[in-house]
């Protein structure tokens, strides 16, 4: 048994080293994704580790479970959805970005309250996208993302692809 659980583990070890990695959360679609390069795109899934107050926030509620970034939660995984300079607006069926020839709507507004009944902040989204920021949105729109933590460094984004998913995506 002690054998099996070290072989198990060091697969996980070896599978992580290589950059494959495992999305169990509702924010995208459920299952293994791997790191990879190339430009980042609109749509792409980017992985990226919460800094600041949000981190804070996020672990005092239980919203980011422990792991390898440096405010001790773990990377955060989105839908790259605007990039510097892209036009952001919300409306009441949520939210549009783009550049102004192109926008896309993703669905699910600012929610006032998380599922506790706790009170959360909404990020102002208004306007246009600053240099060497960009909107990071899940395709669930109940998820803890730039709807209440505003605009992420550009730099810190690191785009990742699916391996093998359980479900499909609106956004893919």
């Amino acid at each position: 048994m002690i054998r099996c659980v070290i072989a198990v583990l060091a697969l996980l070890a070896l599978g992580y080293a290589s950059g494959f990695r495992l999305n169990v959360t509702g924010s995208l679609p459920r299952g293994v994704y791997r790191l990879a390069d190339g430009p980042l795109r609109r749509g792409d899934v980017v992985g990226f580790c919460l800094e600041g107050s949000f981190a804070d926030l996020a672990r005092e509620r239980g919203y980011v479970a422990s792991g390898s970034c440096p405010s001790g939660l773990r990377p955060l995984m989105k839908r790259l959805a605007g990039l510097p300079g892209d036009q952001v607006r919300l409306t009441d069926e949520g939210i549009v970005c783009g550049p102004e020839d192109k926008p896309r709507r993703w669905p699910g507004v600012p929610l006032a309250r998380d599922g506790k009944g706790r009170p959360l902040a909404r990020a102002s989204l208004q306007g246009v996208i600053p240099p060497g920021s960009a909107l990071v949105l899940a395709d669930h729109p109940g998820s803890f993302d730039s709807r209440y933590f505003g605009f992420v460094p550009l730099d810190s984004l690191v785009r990742m692809e699916p391996v093998f998913v359980l479900e499909r995506s609106n956004h893919e």
